[in-house]
């Protein structure tokens, strides 16, 4: 996944945490009474509606609320967004954690040169062989190295 990716997630969860902490302790009628603390709130809920390709998140959720406070800015229910921010983000926040932690596994091993090649193990040690070294080592049992 690119870097941009990352960084992108990265925001997304700070946005989450943010949201949470802009809620915390505060009623919707303080929401709607400070007009700084309301749009703080609506521009960390924009910053979670991009959508990525991860099969693990439901990006559907936050995609129409962002959308929703993007194009209907008048008919933004803070109700829902003191809800959202205090029932559902929590989850959403593990969620792309474990996205971000998944892409830093994939990428580090990208970086060794460690691609698993699932179904081969070593005899002699039981383990999983990664793709090079079971190119090579066919390679040396047919005779030729490629």
């Amino acid at each position: 996944m690119p870097r941009r990716e990352v960084l992108l997630i990265g925001e997304m969860i700070d946005a989450a945490e943010q949201a949470q902490i802009l809620v915390s302790g505060r009623d919707v009628d303080t929401l709607a009474a400070d007009r700084q603390l309301r749009d703080a709130l609506l521009w960390n809920f924009t910053v979670l509606g991009f959508k990525r390709a991860h099969p693990s998140v439901n990006w559907a959720r936050p995609s129409q609320l962002r959308n929703r406070i993007v194009h209907g800015c008048w008919s933004i229910d803070l109700d829902i967004l003191h809800a959202t921010a205090s029932d559902d983000l929590p989850a959403f926040v593990t969620e792309l954690k474990a996205v971000l932690a998944d892409i830093e596994t994939s990428r580090r091993g990208a970086r060794l040169g460690v691609t698993p090649c699932p179904g081969r193990i070593t005899p002699s040690t039981g383990m999983t062989r990664t793709a090079a070294q079971t190119r090579i080592s066919g390679s040396r049992q047919r005779g030729r190295y490629t």
